[in-house]
């Protein structure tokens, strides 16, 4: 059984301890394709380390995450352009906006998401979507940018059957991940009426662990437990779901 974790930050500090026995752990559990997103230039070295160390696995984004949008934003997404007039990365992410931490850097994070989406658009990538508090202004962005060159992964989808379908038709499969798990999460109650084929997994890691590590430290073997709860919940086998959704990614990534 192939698993693919869709949107894990294995270069976090959280697994500078003992990054490479959780790689392992991943390993004998299925997963052998490890997507990580980008935060910003200060996570660049890490990243491109982590990729040198386990180069058959993992696959890089390039991007700068809403939360890192400040008041030298310009900057970091030059830092961006130039990663990517350098060499190849496999989507641009991830980006977005959050209006959970800081609400008044909108407007800002809204020109940085949108200038991202262009980039992507001429790298002929696709967009992994960081959404937080923030699903009116992220449709408003989509909307704006909507054709065929618009296409990715709606990261930690945490919405409504409503805004998973609006998603949808912005060309994006829904990243789902722990919170499938979780007793109230909201996921359980509607994701099987979403086909598979829109659907993609993924840890977050080291956020949002799934039950019963909930509050833990996640890492991309927990992601079995999404495989399970969605081979519950579609009354498929585990064997299907794994497969679907890594042909799915295979779909997005080109890889």
């Amino acid at each position: 059984m192939m698993i693919t974790d869709t949107h894990t930050h294995l270069y976090s500090e959280a697994f500078d301890e003992d990054r490479a026995e959780m790689m392992t752990r991943a390993l004998e559990t299925g997963v052998s394709r490890f997507f990580i997103p980008a935060i910003d230039s200060s996570y660049t070295e890490a990243m491109l380390d982590l990729e040198a160390k386990f180069p058959d696995y993992v696959h890089l984004m390039a991007g700068l995450h809403p939360t890192s949008v400040k008041e030298n934003y310009k900057e970091e997404l030059a830092h961006v352009e130039e990663l990517l007039a350098k060499r190849s990365f496999c989507a641009i992410g991830e980006i977005g906006i959050d209006l959970y931490w800081d609400t008044s850097t909108l407007e800002i994070q809204k020109e940085a998401f949108r200038h991202q989406i262009q980039l992507a658009k001429k790298y002929q990538l696709p967009i992994v979507i960081h959404c937080r508090d923030a699903f009116d202004e992220i449709f408003e962005v989509l909307e704006t940018e909507r054709g065929e060159d618009l296409f990715g992964i709606f990261h930690c989808f945490t919405g409504n059957l409503e805004q998973a379908q609006r998603a949808i038709g912005f060309n994006m499969k829904l990243g789902i991940g722990g919170v499938v798990t979780f007793k109230n999460g909201g996921l359980d109650k509607f994701i099987s009426e979403i086909d598979l084929k829109h659907i993609v997994l993924e840890t977050d890691s080291p956020y949002l662990a799934p039950k019963p590590f909930r509050g833990k430290r996640n890492e991309s073997a927990y992601i079995i437990k999404v495989v399970e709860k969605l081979s519950e919940l579609y009354g498929v086998t585990q064997e299907e779901i794994a497969n679907i959704t890594t042909q799915n990614s295979k779909d997005i990534f080109s890889i």
